[in-house]
């Protein structure tokens, strides 16, 4: 299995920067793809960006040009630069991973605990 361990959530004022963290542990070189999930209150969780299974990079427009997401070279660490926050920013984050199929693994998917992120006016 993977383990994802979310950091860096914290209140933050408007138009100011933030930056998480996801570190992955366990069977990493089962890991496929790699992303940033937020959800709000009655909301559900969307997608906000990560690497693709092609090793490309998506991001949501709601955040395009302000976020970037990020890994280390041993793509067991991503992170995910946050810039010019909004209110509507506000949001638990979730890391996400997919699995590759033919490792066997109990899951093909596996999540962070999450981390909150709140900005403020």
């Amino acid at each position: 299995q993977v383990r994802l361990v979310e950091s860096g959530g914290t209140l933050v004022q408007a138009g100011g920067s933030l930056r998480l963290s996801c570190a992955a542990s366990g069977d990493t070189i089962c890991i496929a793809a790699m992303g940033w999930y937020r959800q709000s209150p009655g909301k559900e969780r969307e997608l906000v960006a990560g690497f693709t299974r092609a090793d490309t990079t998506n991001y949501a427009d709601s955040v395009n040009g302000r976020f970037m997401v990020s890994r280390d070279s041993a793509k067991t660490t991503l992170f995910l630069q946050m810039n010019d926050l909004k209110q509507e920013d506000t949001a638990v984050y979730y890391c996400h991973t997919d699995i590759k199929s033919y490792c066997g693994l109990e899951s093909y998917e596996y999540w962070g605990q999450g981390t909150q992120v709140t900005v403020s006016s």
